[in-house]
């Protein structure tokens, strides 16, 4: 699971995938956000409760600089379902960021903001989108309660318009979720990728098949035969595929020969290989799937 949640954050954490999204999701596509003006930022915060030390780890953060003064502290939070306590979450991620702030240099206050990426696309997001949604306010109180809403991207329910201003490897991962949620099926780009392995990677992530990380093989960028794009990438997955289904056909078909030899059906062996209706309804007979 470790390994799963570092995969996922990969591909993000570079600054041009990571200003690109910012700046796409945030400006309406403005480069607002310059890849060298980023730096990371530590995505583990410590609280002491019960007597003891614990952390609290966001998905991807990064600070961004204007010369030596820090103008904002950014995070993404990836989720691919509806999660009801977000919004209790994205509190404790910037809580922790404003409380280092104090303890730190607190002559440089500057703000903090979360982005939750939704990559469902079988449903919109259902859960709540700030916290008076979340709890359960008497009225009496409900004055007095402070609110704090999250800043929700849907990304398989962003528009064409919004997927073509990407310039990033993400603008890749945007039209694949967006084509899904749209038509239930992907026709590929044609983009080449900057980060071959860690896009697919976190195609993969987030669809749950490890056929995009796995058309990848052990290839590395600039090795004869390594995919370039998503094009490259479904042509190796169909390829694969195809081979899988001719090695798995052979191996049928020599159980099924070696069966009705054990039995002395020799006429059905020669009927076998040239009737294929029948070689079906035999294997069917001696429970060969």
């Amino acid at each position: 699971m470790a390994q799963k949640d570092t995969s996922e954050k990969i591909l993000e954490s570079y600054n041009d995938v990571f200003s690109d999204i910012v700046n796409v999701l945030l400006f309406n596509g403005k480069q607002v956000l310059s890849a060298d003006e980023l730096e990371d930022q530590a995505p583990r915060s410590y609280y002491k409760a019960d007597g003891r030390i614990r952390e609290i780890e966001r998905d991807v953060a990064k600070r961004w600089k204007n010369g030596n003064i820090r103008v904002a502290c950014i995070g993404f939070e990836n989720q691919t379902a509806s999660d009801p306590n977000m919004p209790l979450r994205v509190i404790g991620y910037d809580g922790a960021e404003y409380r280092a702030q104090l303890l730190g240099d607190s002559e440089n206050l500057y703000p903090v903001v979360t982005l939750v990426l939704y990559f469902g696309h079988d449903k919109p997001w259902n859960g709540p989108l700030s916290l008076k949604e979340r709890l359960n306010i008497p009225k009496e109180f409900e004055p007095y309660v402070n609110d704090y809403k999250i800043n929700l991207f849907q990304i398989a329910y962003l528009t064409h318009e919004q997927v073509e201003l990407f310039q990033s490897d993400f603008k890749v991962v945007a039209d694949y979720f967006v084509q899904k949620q749209e038509n239930g099926d992907y026709i590929p780009s044609s983009q080449d990728l900057t980060h071959v392995q860690e896009t697919l990677q976190l195609l993969s992530i987030m669809t749950n098949d490890n056929r995009f990380e796995k058309a990848y093989n052990t290839n590395t960028d600039g090795q004869k035969g390594g995919p370039r794009n998503m094009c490259d990438v479904l042509d190796k997955v169909e390829n694969k595929g195809k081979a899988e289904g001719k090695i798995e056909g052979k191996n049928q078909m020599a159980l099924l020969v070696k069966k009705l030899l054990d039995q002395s059906r020799i006429e059905d062996v020669k009927r076998a290989s040239e009737d294929e209706t029948y070689r079906d309804k035999l294997m069917k007979e001696l429970g060969i799937n």
